[in-house]
């Protein structure tokens, strides 16, 4: 099929979708909370058993990723949704104050465009169906080309289980032919209330020139700093585990390392007992040749190496490490002009700096957000409280993650933050939130306010 053809095709589709899920949203928008949680519990009851094969799907459908990791990732957001969502009022009056004559009503937004990225499409599908029905919307799925068979499969497991419960047909759907025409078709529909944007970056521009209210939740990675006071072995333990986990492809993950100079040598040493190999000058040169960036490659990263593991990546690149080596380290002075590392890498590699105390490190942290890797997290090793308050009042970031591996801390799986891998990402300049994307983000509040003071013209 000609690429026209195939454009034309998905962009016929995409209003189709629209049009049912705006019908559906019509009986949908008549639901109380207590039917919508019928439903999500479902979904989340239904997909469990399927989860396995949709993550081995998906694994062998992008080539990305570890499936290991992935299953446990997806099990773990599903636990976490379950107990998170017990309770949770979205629609319906939320808030009630007699005194001052005031109520709070939830309301659905309508229906939602969303936009499915390659990495972790099993995990981005089921964060975000369950959260745009549990707050009463109607979701229609664009997959990226690379993942559109699994993304469709993970829809449909989710609405079959959903409809058997009662949600509308045409509530939840995903579209099987996936180009960028048609999730554009999609995000400019007239019925399209919201977009829910899950780390397709090619799609920012277009989403925001829609005038619609864009969430935008990417993986981008960030910094973590290792402060004096820190317990060294469990630091570098979480942040190997994270930096490794799914390969790289976490969330949030720590793409750079600042450590205090006083402890610089002890984490070094404990980040190579976790299974972290510093490379040589000559290593270095010969990775990012091979990942494409090196300063006159324009395309940035070469996609072809995302979410492949440490070993595969030296390997490829012509050099040996250890066996159990589960991530690259690059040992950098300073950041140049021109920072090969500067941009998110969606594979198992870091930058590691040494600052002198703990307020050079901040400035190195707050500089290393501010680059090409657009970091919405950051992550702090440490025991002094008013390091940690410091750190928390002045980074330019969504969240600070405190003694805790990143990807797990910013997915909610080792923090009382939402579960789910859509993380807010204003603070990084892209979407209209830093939250981590709940149910609560895909509604509107309305207020209701009775007349409480009398008011005449002579006044």
């Amino acid at each position: 099929m000609r690429s026209i053809d195939k454009d034309l095709k998905a962009v016929q589709e995409a209003r189709v979708l629209m049009e049912e899920a705006a019908q559906a949203k019509k009986t949908l928008a008549l639901f109380e909370q207590h039917q919508l949680d019928r439903i999500t519990e479902q979904m989340l009851r239904g997909i469990r058993p399927r989860l396995e094969a949709l993550v081995r799907q998906s694994v062998q459908e992008t080539g990305r990723g570890c499936e290991a990791d992935e299953l446990r990732l997806c099990q773990m957001l599903a636990e976490g949704m379950e107990k998170s969502l017990a309770g949770m009022k979205c629609v319906g009056v939320l808030e009630q104050d007699e005194k001052n004559g005031l109520l709070e009503i939830g309301v659905p937004r309508g229906v939602i465009a969303a936009a499915v990225p390659s990495i972790s499409p099993v995990a981005a599908v089921l964060c975000a169906a369950v959260a745009a029905v549990k707050a009463g919307n109607a979701v229609v799925f664009a997959p990226h080309p690379a993942a559109a068979g699994v993304t469709a499969q993970t829809a449909a497991v989710l609405a079959q289980s959903a409809e058997e419960a009662g949600l509308p047909k045409g509530a939840l759907a995903c579209a099987e032919t996936a180009a960028r025409e048609g999730a554009l078709a999609m995000f400019r529909h007239p019925h399209a209330a919201l977009i829910l944007n899950m780390g397709r970056c090619s799609l920012l521009e277009e989403a925001a020139a829609t005038g619609k209210p864009v969430l935008y939740g990417g993986i981008a990675p960030g910094p973590a700093f290792i402060e004096k006071t820190a317990n060294l072995e469990k630091a570098a333990a979480d942040i190997v585990a994270s930096r490794s986990f799914n390969n790289g492809m976490g969330p949030g993950g720590e793409q750079y390392v600042v450590a205090d100079r006083q402890i610089a040598e002890a984490a070094t040493a404990q980040l190579k007992r976790q299974g972290a190999y510093f490379m040589t000058a000559e290593e270095q040169k010969r990775l990012t040749n091979l990942l494409g960036l090196h300063p006159h490659c324009t395309a940035g990263a070469d996609k072809a190496y995302i979410g492949k593991s440490a070993c595969w990546l030296a390997a490829k690149a012509g050099f040996t490490v250890p066996e159990g080596t589960r991530v690259l380290v690059s040992q950098q002075a300073y950041i140049t002009d021109y920072n090969p590392y500067a941009n998110g890498l969606l594979c198992p590699v870091m930058a590691f700096y040494i600052e002198e105390d703990w307020t050079h490190a901040c400035e190195k942290c707050i500089e290393l957000l501010v680059n090409g890797s657009k970091g919405n997290t950051l992550t702090i090793h440490s025991r002094d409280p008013e390091v940690i308050r410091q750190f928390a009042l002045k980074k330019p970031v969504g969240r600070v993650l405190i003694n805790t591996p990143a990807v797990m801390g910013a997915t909610g799986v080792t923090t009382r933050l939402f579960p789910t891998v859509i993380l807010g990402s204003v603070s990084a300049g892209q979407g209209i939130t830093a939250d981590n994307i709940s149910p609560m983000n895909l509604i509107y509040r309305r207020k209701a306010a009775f007349g409480m003071r009398s008011f005449s013209s002579n006044q």
